[in-house]
C-alpha cells in the first residue's frame, strides 16, 4: 500500500497479525505497543538495552550532584501526594511519581553524558526514570525486571520508529530538541505498557503525549536543556495516567500533518512490523555511549585532537602551545556546537573548539574538564583564540557519517593533521563491556557506595531474572548496600 497519500486519510495496516480495529497508523502503533511480549525480545535487543540501562543509571546518579538537579529537586518539593517514588541517591526525599520521573530525568541529561541514537535523539533518559517511578508507585502490582525490560524497549522502539518517519530527523537537529518530541511519546508508550493499558488507551496515551511534546533547540547549552529530558519522561507518564483515567484525544494523532507531523516538514509515517515476527530497530541500530560528558559531535573532535597531540608531546608532557600558530578544525555545520569562547559548563559541552583545545592541553577529556576553573584558565583562552572552524560540503551533520579533522599549523610552517571518522563509543566501535562497567562505577560511586554500585551492575546484568524492581530502586536510593539487600539480590538473580 502506498503511504505517500494525504495524511488526512486513515492508513490501513497491512502487517500480519494486527487486529482489524487498527485501521490507521495511530491504531497500528497502539496495537503493537499493547501486543508486544517479552518473547518478542531478541538476545541482541536484551544485551544492548541492558547496556543502555546501566549507562543511564550511572550518568543519572552522577547527575544528582549538578546544580541544575539541585534547583529542580528544590522546586519539586512543593508537590506531594499519597503515592511517592524515589529520587535517585536521595533516600530522604520522596516525590510524586511524575516529579520523581522529572528530577531523575533531569539528572540523566544534566551533563549531556547519556546515550545517543540514530536518527538523532537521547532515547533512554526519557523512558527509564518513568518506568522506575511506576515500579515503586504501584504497591498492588509487583513489577519484574522482565516487565521493565519489555516496557523500556517498547519506549525506545516507538522513539526510533517516529524518527525514521522523517529524513529531517536523520541529521543533527536544527529546530526542536528530539527528546522533547519523540521522548515524550516514548515515555507514554513505555508507561502504557507497564501499566497494562489496552489498545484503545494506548492510542489515547500517544495522542495526549503529543500535546506535551516539543522544546526549542535554542535552549541547548543552557541549564534548561536537561529539563527537556525530565519533562519528556514526566509528560509521557502523565499522558499514560490520564489515558488510564479515561481522557480522550485525537485518535489519528500519528496520521495527521496537524498531529505529530507538525514537528517535521517531511513526515511520512508507516505501519510497524507484524507481531508474529517483530523486527526491533535496536536489533539493527545500536546506540553510542559517551566517554565524557558533552555533545556527541565533540567525541569525534576529541579523538582527532588527541591523535594530533601525539606529534607534539608525550601523554604526560605539557603541550608546547608557544609553537602553535593556528588550529583549524574541519567539522560539520552544526551551529549550536560552534562556540568559540564558552563561558559556562553547558556551553563548553556544546563547543567543538573547547573539546579540541581541552584534548590538546591536557591529553584527555573527563568530567573534570568542564569545571569552571578549567574553562576559564588563561592557557585555554590563548588556545581558543588560535582556533578556527572550516566546513566541507562532504561533511554532513549526521551522527551516522560525519567526521572531524584537526590541523595544527606551527610557527615554523609545518602542519600536523589527524582525522577521526569513528570514535570509540560510537555504535560502529562500541565500548567494551569492561569499559562500560568502569564508566558506570566511576559515575555511580560519586554518590553511592562501591558495594551498592557493584550490586546495581549485577542486577542490571541479570535484570530479566529480577523478581521485583524495588530491589534495584533500593540500591539507587544511595544508602549503604546492606548485607540483606545483597543476599536478596543474589537470591533473585
Amino acid at each position: 500500500e502506498d503511504f505517500s497519500c494525504t495524511y488526512l486519510q486513515p492508513r490501513r495496516t497491512t502487517a500480519v497479525g494486527d487486529t482489524m480495529w487498527a485501521k490507521n497508523i495511530t491504531g497500528n502503533f497502539a496495537n503493537v505497543i499493547h501486543g508486544l511480549k517479552a518473547s518478542h525480545l531478541t538476545d541482541v535487543v536484551i544485551r544492548r538495552s541492558k547496556r543502555m540501562i546501566l549507562d543511564t543509571l550511572g550518568v543519572g546518579l552522577l547527575g544528582t550532584r549538578t546544580d541544575v538537579f539541585q534547583k529542580m529537586i528544590q522546586y519539586s518539593k512543593m508537590y506531594s501526594s499519597n503515592t511517592s517514588s524515589t529520587v535517585w541517591a536521595h533516600p530522604d526525599v520522596r516525590l510524586p511519581p511524575l516529579y520523581a520521573t522529572f528530577v531523575n530525568g533531569v539528572a540523566v541529561h544534566s551533563m549531556d553524558f547519556d546515550d545517543t541514537w540514530h536518527p538523532t535523539t537521547h532515547p533512554s533518559g526519557a523512558v527509564l526514570p518513568a518506568l522506575l517511578a511506576i515500579s515503586e508507585a504501584l504497591p498492588e502490582k509487583k513489577i519484574s525486571g522482565l516487565d521493565l525490560l519489555l516496557a523500556f524497549n517498547v519506549g525506545i522502539e516507538v522513539q526510533g520508529r517516529l524518527m525514521h518517519f522523517s529524513s529531517e530527523a536523520s541529521n543533527v537537529p536544527k529546530r526542536f530538541h528530539p527528546p522533547s518530541i519523540v521522548g515524550t511519546l516514548g515515555s507514554a508508550a513505555a508507561a502504557a505498557k507497564l501499566l497494562g493499558l489496552d489498545q484503545f488507551k494506548c492510542k489515547e496515551a500517544l495522542a495526549i503525549a503529543a500535546s506535551y511534546a516539543g522544546a526549542p533547540l535554542a535552549n541547548a547549552a543552557t541549564q534548561t536543556k536537561p529539563l527537556h529530558m525530565g519533562n519528556a519522561g514526566r509528560h509521557g507518564l502523565e499522558a499514560a495516567f490520564l489515558a488510564s483515567s479515561g481522557l480522550q484525544a485525537n485518535k489519528l494523532i500519528l496520521d495527521l500533518d496537524s498531529g505529530f507531523g507538525a514537528f517535521y516538514v517531511d513526515y511520512l509515517p508507516q505501519t510497524l512490523p507484524g507481531l508474529q515476527s517483530y523486527s526491533w530497530l535496536l536489533d539493527q541500530q545500536d546506540v553510542a555511549i559517551k566517554s565524557f560528558p558533552a555533545h556527541l559531535g565533540t567525541h569525534w573532535m576529541a579523538e582527532a585532537a588527541l591523535a594530533v597531540r601525539k606529534h607534539l608531546a608525550k601523554s604526560r608532557e605539557s603541550l608546547p602551545s608557544g609553537q602553535i600558530k593556528t588550529i583549524v578544525l574541519k567539522v560539520p555545520d552544526i551551529q549550536y556546537v560552534n562556540r568559540p569562547f564558552p563561558t559556562s559548563e553547558h556551553e563548553a559541552r556544546h563547543s567543538f573548539q573547547f573539546a579540541a583545545c581541552t584534548a590538546l592541553l591536557d591529553g584527555h577529556i573527563s568530567v573534570e574538564s568542564f569545571k569552571q576553573q578549567n574553562i576559564s584558565r588563561p592557557e585555554m583562552s590563548e588556545l581558543l583564540r588560535k582556533t578556527h572552524l572550516e566546513h566541507s560540503s562532504d561533511n554532513q551533520p549526521s551522527f551516522k557519517n560525519l567526521y572531524c579533522e584537526v590541523s595544527i599549523i606551527l610557527k615554523d610552517g609545518n602542519m600536523l593533521t589527524e582525522r577521526c571518522d569513528t570514535f570509540y563509543g560510537h555504535w560502529r566501535k562500541p565500548l567494551s563491556k569492561g569499559d562500560l562497567v568502569k564508566k558506570f562505577q566511576s559515575n555511580a560511586t560519586t554518590v553511592v557506595s562501591p558495594e551498592a554500585a557493584e550490586s546495581i551492575t549485577e542486577v542490571v546484568d541479570n535484570i530479566e531474572k529480577l523478581e521485583d524492581c524495588r530491589l534495584l530502586i533500593s540500591l539507587l536510593q544511595g544508602a549503604e548496600s546492606t548485607s540483606k539487600l545483597l543476599k536478596c539480590s543474589s537470591r533473585q538473580i
